[in-house]
């Protein structure tokens, strides 16, 4: 693998592409170019138009998807008919799906899902789980935050304001009493506390990626929840469903990010409890860490956009040197802990770990 494409270079893929232009030959592709100088070729033109699209990417090795959602799936067409691997950082379950429809014939690696949550939570949980002979529970939390927050709401849009709804309104897959069902969002809500501080966790979809199907028969529990600032749930429920925002996503958006613009401030915080037997024993394995903003090639990155790139990049890097699979789709789940923080980019979540 040389030459690899990103597609989308907005907050998120300008660093992508960043990153992997430290390993890789880099074309980066958007409707305009970034207003920062960029250290790699930047092709202009629609992401919508099929046939640029493709063209764009003949000749490459693997693309990086780094759109909203709902864009996702002509990249992964585009891919699939070039023979080229994919990746991308979506949470949006409709659209793993189909790309794991494509990934029973495709030519290269079909890995979506690669971001935070899904992404490096389920690797991270994987971990955890992969130490018991028997599972009872496994509950996994992730919550992108401004550090110093402020209003009702407490919150800041430091990545995509789509996917944030997405996640909201959409159902939750979740093992529940060893049964796989699905579940509403913005329910479940709990009280958590992190260092002394008071948090909050409420269900949101997709976080799970595929590990509902992997561990279906084998753990009484599996959920993934969302961490916010006491409050936050409650508003959204309000904004969504009694004043029915849910039903103009787009309106939803440009509301939210309006009222709510990012911070350069920023904190991840990423949790993972597992419970079950280890031979005769019941014990308790856990995971926790706060990562905040950090300087990469003379730029401050926020926390949330550096965890969500690295996470991409590393796994490139891993289908690159040949300790993922280079065919068919692969799993988060599926991608080794160890492995993941000795690459380059997974090297960044390594100078964090407990």
């Amino acid at each position: 693998m040389k030459n690899i494409a990103v597609v989308g270079l907005g907050k998120v893929g300008s660093l992508v592409a960043t990153l992997l232009s430290e390993n890789f030959t880099v074309t980066g592709i958007d409707q305009r170019k970034p207003a920062d100088t960029m250290p790699f070729y930047i092709a202009t033109g629609s992401v919508t138009d099929a046939a640029f699209i493709k063209q764009t990417l003949t000749g490459k090795d693997a693309v990086v998807s780094c759109l909203p959602y709902s864009l996702n799936l002509p990249i992964a067409q585009a891919a699939f008919e070039l023979g080229i691997h994919y990746f991308d950082l979506t949470e949006d379950v409709p659209t793993t799906a189909a790309i794991r429809e494509m990934a029973k014939t495709s030519k290269g690696a079909m890995v979506p899902q690669c971001g935070l949550a899904p992404g490096f939570i389920g690797i991270v949980g994987a971990n955890l789980y992969n130490r018991f002979t028997q599972l009872r529970d496994v509950e996994l939390r992730v919550g992108a935050l401004p550090k110093y927050p402020n209003g009702q709401m407490a919150y800041s849009f430091t990545w995509s304001p789509a996917g944030v709804i997405n996640e909201y309104i959409n159902d939750a897959e979740v093992i529940h009493n060893g049964v796989r069902k699905m579940v509403s969002s913005l329910d479940g809500l709990e009280m958590i506390n992190i260092e002394g501080r008071d948090f909050e966790a409420f269900t949101t979809s997709g976080g799970l990626g595929t590990m509902c199907e992997t561990l279906e028969g084998k753990v009484d529990t599996l959920n993934y929840k969302t961490i916010r600032y006491p409050g936050h749930c409650q508003l959204m429920k309000f904004f969504l469903y009694e004043l029915l925002m849910k039903n103009d996503r787009e309106l939803s958006e440009k509301i939210l990010t309006e009222a709510k613009p990012p911070v350069r401030e920023d904190v991840v915080y990423v949790y993972a409890v597992v419970e079950g037997w280890q031979g005769d024993s019941l014990a308790r394995e856990e995971f926790y860490n706060a990562y905040h903003p950090i300087t990469i090639q003379g730029k401050e990155w926020r926390a949330i956009s550096w965890t969500t790139a690295a996470s991409v990049a590393a796994v490139v890097e891993m289908v690159s040197n040949g300790s993922l699979p280079g065919q068919g789709f692969i799993k988060q789940e599926d991608i080794p802990l160890e492995a993941f923080l000795q690459t380059r980019h997974g090297s960044l979540y390594a100078q964090y770990q407990p």
